[in-house]
């Protein structure tokens, strides 16, 4: 059975899928910009929504930091830039895949 965990790095922008400590996928991503930078430390997916609306896109996975998420994006040229409030966004494709592959309650590691 698979154990999964997300670690974010947010030094080369890439948001890493592990399953049992091996990194499965890796994805770029879009962070927080100098004013709102992502936070960073251990958090967890609480909510998980399909079609949020608006700046979100495909997809939204709640942290269990409040108003902080893993979402898609209606810019996908913002993928890889410091541009977010401090959210982490993927391409919607992105986005789609790693929610069907991760539970409510994954650990979400994000560090600089």
């Amino acid at each position: 059975m698979a154990q999964y965990k997300i670690i974010v790095d947010l030094s080369d922008r890439q948001l890493h899928l592990l399953d049992h400590n091996a990194v499965v996928r890796s994805f770029p991503v879009g962070i927080g910009k100098m004013l709102t930078p992502t936070p960073t430390g251990e958090y967890a997916i609480i909510n998980k929504q399909q079609n949020p609306g608006g700046p979100f896109g495909a997809f939204w996975m709640g942290l269990s930091k409040p108003s902080y998420g893993i979402h898609g994006t209606n810019d996908p040229s913002s993928i890889g830039h410091e541009v977010s409030h401090g959210c982490i966004r993927m391409y919607n494709r992105d986005v789609l895949e790693l929610a069907q592959l991760v539970p409510v309650g994954t650990r979400v590691m994000i560090r600089g």
